[in-house]
């Protein structure tokens, strides 16, 4: 099968749109973007809530995606003003890890299995026996919810009929719309254990946990042409019949790609509910904490990544009314008197790896403002940190740093992030995982290369600089926070 990019797909020039489709865990969102990265039209369809239970499965109906998907397509296909025939291509994103057990014609024989399923924990410990060398070279551990295990779990208890294959989400939509076979992409295969690497599936590890291998699908990069919208999908969706398909990336690589950081040296720091760090390198760099593990960039070079625990997590006993009263009195009284880390649950796991490690402050608030003001200062420590970790293994880091997710709408934290960092960081107007599938669709059809759609398709957002008199105190707390990581052994020299 041959998977090519094309550029003459686009059609009539400066009408033409682009659709990404970011199915989530509680909806499925679609938006449909021009060749400047202008929103034309958008849909979104509730999915059913993920059954979980206290054994660790978390279970979804995955007959569900397809009818969410085809109920948001045509919302935002119906809102164009030729009805959706300047769409000229697709792109799927999802969470990682969660797949399904379908038949030949990808109708699912079950629930999918999702992101957060434990149920195969004993079976990924055995995964990551059995390919230690591959993993090791990788720079990957295999975790106890990673989709791996669950494959080998369906080898063991599902009654699988002939031709029976194992779909990742995007790889089922992307079935429907052209109407037959597809192959995923290297980005949601990597928790299955494809080796984007040396671009194959680990053959000693299959074995070892009875994997049949012809389960498992081709793999090609993110971006390329898997396809064209069938004449059965279009009349559902909206989508003109001979739409290019093409393929996306998990839903954390496709936010990265949305905020504009798709070059080598380019990172991004998105404070959610967690914080996470992602950036782009020409080679691969492994970690030998674990605490840093890549994804393969859609042309070749790798997106190195990690997770905190903590993040916008640190204020979550504040009322959100209430924030912009406290960042105004935070940054009238400046620097704070006491260092924190606003961990608010057991464990860390980057930038660095303690299961033992807790929140702590040092000294004791003067107020509330004080005290808030600590807790924004620790999650931009625990920025630094990350930098600094990546940094010392030998990984270029530019300026300026993008920042996403919803911490970076303080205008107050970003400055605060800044400062620490010693480095500006420039406010991404989209971090979208709809977005960042819209640039996937857009690479090979609307702009030759996944770096020009990005140029052209992403805003710059504001330039935040630091706060140079603030430095000097700000580098001694963080000098403290560094120190006491250590004194309680969490933090290695």
């Amino acid at each position: 099968m041959n998977f090519t990019r094309d550029v003459s797909e686009a059609g009539s020039g400066a009408a033409d749109v682009v659709a990404g489709i970011d199915v989530a865990t509680a909806a499925v969102r679609v938006l449909c973007v021009d060749a400047h990265g202008r929103t034309r039209a958008e849909g979104r369809a509730p999915l059913p809530q993920p059954v979980r239970t206290d054994d660790g499965r978390s279970e979804q109906d995955a007959r569900s995606w397809w009818p969410a998907a085809v109920r948001a397509l045509r919302q935002a296909t119906g809102a164009l003003p030729r009805g959706g025939r300047e769409v000229v291509a697709v792109a799927v994103s999802a969470t990682s890890g969660t797949l399904v057990l379908a038949d030949r014609d990808g109708a699912p024989l079950g629930p999918a299995l999702m992101y957060d399923d434990r149920r195969a924990a004993d079976l990924n410990a055995r995964a990551q026996e059995a390919g230690a060398p591959r993993w090791a070279a990788l720079g990957l551990s295999v975790g106890p919810t990673a989709a791996l295990g669950r494959v080998a779990w369906y080898a063991r208890h599902a009654d699988a009929p002939p031709g029976a294959r194992v779909l990742h989400t995007p790889d089922l939509l992307a079935q429907a719309l052209t109407g037959g076979p597809v192959p995923a992409d290297w980005s949601h295969t990597l928790k299955t254990g494809y080796d984007p690497r040396a671009g194959e599936w680990p053959a000693e590890v299959l074995d070892a946990l009875g994997i049949p291998h012809d389960w498992l699908p081709e793999v090609a990069a993110p971006g390329t042409r898997a396809g064209t919208v069938g004449a059965a999908a279009a009349r559902e969706t909206g989508l003109p019949e001979g739409c290019s398909v093409r393929l996306g990336m998990t839903d954390g690589c496709a936010g990265q790609l949305a905020t504009g950081a798709v070059a080598p040296g380019q990172f991004v720091g998105v404070l959610g509910t967690t914080y996470v760090l992602k950036g782009v390198t020409r080679e691969l760099v492994t970690d030998p904490s674990g605490a840093l593990y890549s994804h393969r960039h859609p042309d070749g070079w790798w997106l190195p990544g990690g997770a905190s625990n903590t993040g916008g997590e640190a204020l979550r006993d504040v009322p959100t009314d209430r924030l912009p009263a406290l960042d105004a009195a935070a940054e009238a009284r400046g620097p704070a008197s006491v260092v924190s880390y606003p961990l608010r649950r057991a464990g860390e796991r980057f930038p660095f790896v303690s299961g033992a490690a807790r929140g702590f402050t040092r000294g004791t608030p003067l107020d509330e403002a004080d005290a808030h003001r600590a807790a924004l200062e620790g999650v931009a420590f625990l920025e630094r940190l990350a930098l600094d970790r990546v940094r010392a293994l030998g990984v270029p880091v530019e300026a300026p740093l993008y920042a996403a997710g919803g911490g970076s709408r303080s205008p107050l934290w970003t400055r605060i992030r800044a400062t620490v960092l010693g480095m500006p960081l420039r406010v991404a107007p989209h971090a979208e995982t709809a977005f960042g599938a819209a640039l996937l669709a857009a690479t090979g059809t609307l702009h030759p290369t996944l770096t020009e759609a990005a140029t052209a398709m992403t805003a710059r957002g504001e330039l935040i600089e630091p706060e140079e008199k603030e430095t000097p105190e700000l580098d001694a707390s963080y000098t403290r926070f560094t120190e006491a990581l250590r004194e309680e052994g969490w933090l290695a020299d």
